[in-house]
Order: structure tokens, then sequence, then C-alpha cells
């Protein structure tokens, strides 16, 4: 038997994004995660959804119905090209961060297991784009989404839209 000290992790693959689906997803991960999405044609989708636990949950529902959310939303779709999601690296509360993190977890294998490209965009980087200023507060951000047209129900919303502009300015849209 030979036994390697060398990890036994390979490293990921840099994903391409596959052109021939349709979608663009854009996300600001969350108890209550925004959601956008750029359809085939360009036209542009958005909503809320909650992944709060009811008081009879087990502690992984969250993350099984994120996944079953995702499952539904790429074929609702005809399936996706990427992924973008807001890149947080500092969290006010533990619960939060630990939500996040398995927010982060579920989505990051889940787009692994269907070949779908991912990558975190961080939060000034979207503040800074969307409101002209880093460390714009979620009202400027709201107002700053509103002037491009969106009407979004929250702070969640409206960082996801946020989010899916960006990658469209900078990555190119899907046609």
């Amino acid at each position: 038997m030979n036994i390697s000290t060398e990890p036994a992790v390979a490293e990921p693959a840099e994903r391409s994004i596959d052109r021939s689906r349709s979608s663009v997803l854009a996300l600001d991960l969350g108890t209550t995660t925004g959601w956008a999405m750029q359809l085939a044609g360009g036209r542009i989708e958005s909503g809320a959804v909650s992944f709060r636990p009811s008081r009879y949950d087990g502690g992984g529902m969250r993350y099984l119905r994120f996944r079953g959310w995702l499952d539904s939303i790429a074929a609702d779709a005809g399936g996706l090209a990427a992924i973008y999601f807001e890149e947080v690296r500092r969290h006010l509360g533990t619960d939060a961060a630990h939500v996040y993190g398995g927010l982060l977890a579920t989505l990051t294998a889940w787009c692994e297991q269907h070949g779908i490209a991912y990558q975190g965009v961080p939060v000034g980087t979207i503040k800074r784009f969307i409101a002209g200023k880093g460390n714009a507060d979620k009202s400027a951000v709201i107002a700053a989404v509103r002037v491009r047209g969106f009407q979004p129900v929250d702070d969640n919303e409206a960082d996801a839209i946020a989010i899916l502009l960006w990658s469209v300015e900078t990555h190119g849209g899907v046609r």
C-alpha cells in the first residue's frame, strides 16, 4: 500500500460560461435570498425567496429547500449559463455567517454537480457599480436599482438585481 502525504483534493477546474444554456442567475444569499435572472432574449425577472426554517425543521432543511429551489429555477429557465452571487467577507452576527456559509456550500456544490460556472462578487464592487460608492447603504442601492427601472420588494432583491446588472455589463448577457 502506497500512502502519500500529498493532499487528495483536486484543484477545481476553471469553468467557462456555457452560452448554449439560456439564463444567468444572480443571488444575494441569506435566509431571505434575493434573486435576479436574465432569460434568453435579455428579459430580466427577479424576486426574493425565504429559506427560514419552521419550528419543526431539522438544521439542514433550509439547505435542502435551497437545493430544490435551485433545481426548480434552473429547470424553469431551461438551464443556467452562470451564477453570480454576493461574496460576503464579514457578517455582523454569527447566525448570519453560518446561514451564508451553508447556502454558499450548497450553491457551489450544486454548481459543480451541474457543470455551471459560478463567481462571487465582492459587496463593495456591487455597491460601487450600482450606487457609485463602495460603502453605499441599503436605501442607496434600492434607489439606484429603481432608477434603472426595477421595483425591488426589498434590499435582497435589489442586491440581486445589482449583481445581475454588474455581470451583464462586465461579462455580457445571454443572447
